[in-house]
């Protein structure tokens, strides 16, 4: 199997967090260097007294993070995903990949990128890929670019499989974290009667309004740039959330301003090593987890009000 390497740099008060964030991006693992404490732990540990020289002379103010991507995965969707949640929590960084030729990293990961088919009627399709829609699917075209949502990813595919549930028709819809469009948009397909989605990336919002017009849907649908949902005003009857457990557990504080009584909230990104964590804060935050979805090491949660 080849992969490919990105190398994230941060100052070594964010390694834990970053570590988390880049856990969600692959399922096989991460590999970090911190040597902030290098002199303190290492004869602790290794019951040594001399440490070579070299290690001695590493960045102690840094600590580096890799992660090892398969080359069937989409390089620039992982790289998106993580750089926006980065800013999103203002973490300082910075970003490198390693491979072993030089990769045009727009054209060569649609090599992975097929039509999925959600539930019994929702297909996501490759804005460059003919689909012969013999089931009468809702056909959802889609054009990530930089953005995050091919809905190949475990995380949007549990969010799609939860909308194409729960839309009955006519619902108003708040997609936070909306990364390519495509929870809002597929909503809307399935016939929610408007989507609004943000995202705190200017080149996530472009390219939503871009896949909007694909599917033919911009009289539904409204794209803009804003931190979570600090911008909106108005009250949803579906609301998602596919981003992270940090941030999904930020958010839980005042989501119940964009909810009706009967309200149900989409939320996924959560590795299950953090899905204790969004429950224990569900719960704390006064609402009920109603379905529950696990795909790969990913979970979604839908939640209501407590009655």
């Amino acid at each position: 199997m080849d992969w490919f390497e990105i190398i994230i740099k941060v100052p070594t008060q964010f390694t834990q967090e970053v570590a988390d964030i880049a856990n969600i991006t692959v399922d096989y693992g991460i590999y970090i260097e911190d040597y902030s404490d290098l002199e303190t732990v290492a004869p602790q540990i290794a019951h040594i007294d001399l440490i070579n020289e070299n290690l001695l002379k590493m960045d102690k103010e840094k600590s580096l993070i890799h992660i090892y991507v398969n080359k069937e995965d989409n390089v620039k969707e992982a790289l998106f995903y993580l750089e926006s949640r980065f800013k999103s929590l203002e973490i300082p960084y910075e970003i490198s990949t390693s491979t072993t030729e030089d990769i045009d990293w727009n054209e060569y990961w649609k090599t992975f990128f097929h039509t999925t088919l959600i539930g019994n009627n929702l297909a996501v399709v490759p804005s460059w890929e003919n689909y012969e829609n013999k089931d009468n699917r809702a056909v959802l075209k889609i054009n990530p670019g930089a953005a995050f949502g091919t809905g190949t990813h475990a995380t949007t595919s549990l969010c799609l499989d939860l909308l194409e549930k729960i839309v009955k028709g006519n619902e108003k819809v708040l997609d936070i974290g909306c990364g390519s469009g495509i929870l809002a948009i597929a909503s809307v397909l399935l016939g929610a009667k408007n989507a609004l989605g943000v995202d705190i990336d200017e080149t996530a919002v472009k390219v939503a309004n871009e896949n909007a017009v694909l599917n033919g849907v911009t009289n539904n649908t409204q794209f803009f740039v804003g931190d979570l949902a600090e911008k909106v005003s108005d009250k949803y009857d579906i609301i998602t959330a596919n981003i992270v457990a940090d941030v999904i557990i930020r958010l839980l504080e005042n989501i119940d301003n964009y909810m009706n009584e009967d309200t149900r909230v989409i939320l996924s990104g959560i590795i299950d090593l953090r899905a204790e964590d969004v429950i224990n804060a569900i719960n704390n935050f006064g609402f009920n987890v109603e379905c529950e979805l696990k795909k790969d090491n990913w979970y979604a949660f839908m939640i209501t009000k407590k009655g």
